[in-house]
């Protein structure tokens, strides 16, 4: 008898779920569920606004998260100093 396995194309990738990994998931999820008890309390909004910041923050696209990708621009633009060599084309 023939099985047939299906396996995921990289073997090496992290579990996801929808747009995050399943670490972020987690997180998301107990602060949103914190953000809306201290809501329903309090009224007080900003627990569920750094929770949707850092819900935004986490979305993955292939292997890397908006925060890597703000990152590694930071680093690029502004920390790292750019280094550049010119010549002419006869030398």
């Amino acid at each position: 008898m023939n099985k047939l396995y299906i396996y995921p194309q990289n073997m090496k990738s992290h579990a996801t779920l929808w747009l995050w990994s399943l670490k972020d998931f987690a997180i998301i999820m107990i602060a949103a569920l914190l953000s809306a008890i201290i809501f329903a309390a309090t009224a007080f909004v900003i627990p569920a606004a750094l929770t949707a910041a850092y819900a935004f923050l986490t979305i993955q696209s292939d292997e890397i998260t908006i925060r890597d990708y703000i990152k590694y621009a930071v680093r690029y633009f502004i920390s790292t100093q750019q280094y550049f060599e010119w010549k002419l084309r006869g030398d």
